[in-house]
């Protein structure tokens, strides 16, 4: 039921939402370019790639980066379609995070960015990104923080007012499912870019 409400709502807004977030997506996806560091040879799957923002961001300085993007909104992706259409090395697929149409050990990079809080089940997600991850791969997720007071009170209201949304999670419980996931934090941190938006970052590894 929450994967229909989340494309159902996403679908709604596909036409209008990079306008009417254009401060937000900037502001996030060059953090998690910037804390990312990808490499030219990296294979990278974003999920909730949404109109696919960040692909551009990343093709803008890597065109040959392969790249795929998959999100449950298939309106979100015909945007993001067309936006990269100059790019073979570029692929978008509709799916959920909890069911990835990948084979095992497919990518050395995962990413997925302010889309943690809309995950139904956080840790089945965290499982089958670690299923497409090569062994010595990384997943980085960039989300809302709720060790912020605003993103406490913004978590209070969505709980009301958006069917979609799940719940954010302060950094420590965060972390706590990265780790019953089988993933191993490397390196982490949080910051505000405005008054508003209180974030946290983690780049994690398999567990050996």
């Amino acid at each position: 039921m929450t994967k229909t409400t989340v494309r159902e709502q996403y679908d709604q807004v596909a036409t209008k939402y990079d306008r009417r977030w254009s401060s937000y997506i900037t502001n996030t996806l060059s953090f998690l370019q910037n804390w990312t560091q990808i490499s030219s040879q990296d294979k990278v799957l974003d999920i909730a790639c949404g109109t696919g923002e960040f692909e551009r961001l990343v093709l803008t300085q890597e065109p040959t980066q392969e790249i795929v993007g998959v999100d449950i909104s298939e309106k979100m992706l015909a945007i993001a379609r067309q936006k990269l259409h100059a790019y073979p090395n570029v692929s978008f697929h509709t799916a959920p995070a909890s069911a990835l149409p990948f084979c095992d050990n497919s990518f050395d990079l995962v990413v997925s960015a302010s889309s943690f809080h809309y995950f139904e089940d956080p840790v089945a997600a965290l499982v089958e990104m670690k299923r497409v991850l090569k062994p010595n791969g990384r997943v980085v997720i960039l989300d809302w923080c709720k060790d912020y007071l605003l993103c406490q009170l913004c978590d209070l209201v969505l709980k009301f007012s958006d069917p979609a949304y799940q719940q954010c999670y302060t950094e420590a419980e965060f972390h706590h499912l990265l780790e019953m996931a089988g993933f191993g934090i490397r390196r982490a941190t949080r910051f505000h870019f405005n008054v508003v938006w209180g974030m946290m970052i983690a780049t994690a590894t398999i567990h050996n």
